[in-house]
C-alpha cells in the first residue's frame, strides 16, 4: 500500500436556514469522511463556510483551505459537489489556473469524478461549472419573479 494522500475537505451552505438546521452541513461532512475512508485518504482538516454564498471566492473557510494547499498540508481539495466550491465559471477558472492546472494540487469531488490532470478532466470541470452558474442564475431569476 502506498503513502496516504492528504486532502483538505471543504463544505458550504448558503442560507441561514441551512445553518440553523445543520442537516446539509452534517450530511456533507459525513459524505466527505466516508469518501476519505473508502479511498484511504488522509483527511487533514475540514473547513466550513456556513451561510456563505458561492458568488465569490472571498470566503473565510475556502481561503483557509486554499492556504493549507499552498503550505503543503494537503495535495487535494475535497468537496461533496462542485457547486459547494463555486457556482461561477470565472471563479472556477481562477481556481483551475491558480491551483489545479499545474497538477500540484487537485480538486476532488464525491459526486463528480474529476481528474484535472488531463485535458478531458479540465473540460468536464469547466462544463460542470457552467451548469452550476446557469443553475444559480435560474434560481435567482425564479426567486425575483416569485417576489414580484
Amino acid at each position: 500500500m502506498g503513502p496516504r494522500v492528504c486532502v483538505m475537505a471543504y463544505v458550504r451552505v448558503s442560507t441561514d436556514k441551512q445553518v440553523e438546521h445543520r442537516h446539509s452541513l452534517d450530511a456533507q461532512q459525513a459524505k466527505l469522511m466516508a469518501y476519505a475512508a473508502l479511498y484511504d485518504l488522509d483527511l487533514v482538516a475540514m473547513e466550513v463556510d456556513a451561510g456563505v454564498t458561492a458568488k465569490t471566492l472571498q470566503r473565510p473557510a475556502l481561503q483557509q483551505a486554499l492556504t493549507r494547499l499552498k503550505t503543503g498540508e494537503a495535495v487535494a481539495l475535497l468537496v461533496v459537489k462542485l457547486d459547494r466550491l463555486t457556482r461561477s465559471v470565472r471563479d472556477l477558472g481562477i481556481l483551475v489556473e491558480t491551483y489545479f492546472l499545474a497538477g500540484k494540487w487537485s480538486p476532488m469531488s464525491v459526486s463528480e469524478q474529476i481528474n484535472t490532470r488531463t485535458a478531458a478532466g479540465r473540460m468536464v470541470l469547466k462544463i460542470l461549472a457552467a451548469v452550476s452558474q446557469w443553475e444559480r442564475e435560474t434560481i435567482g431569476k425564479r426567486t425575483a419573479e416569485a417576489i414580484a
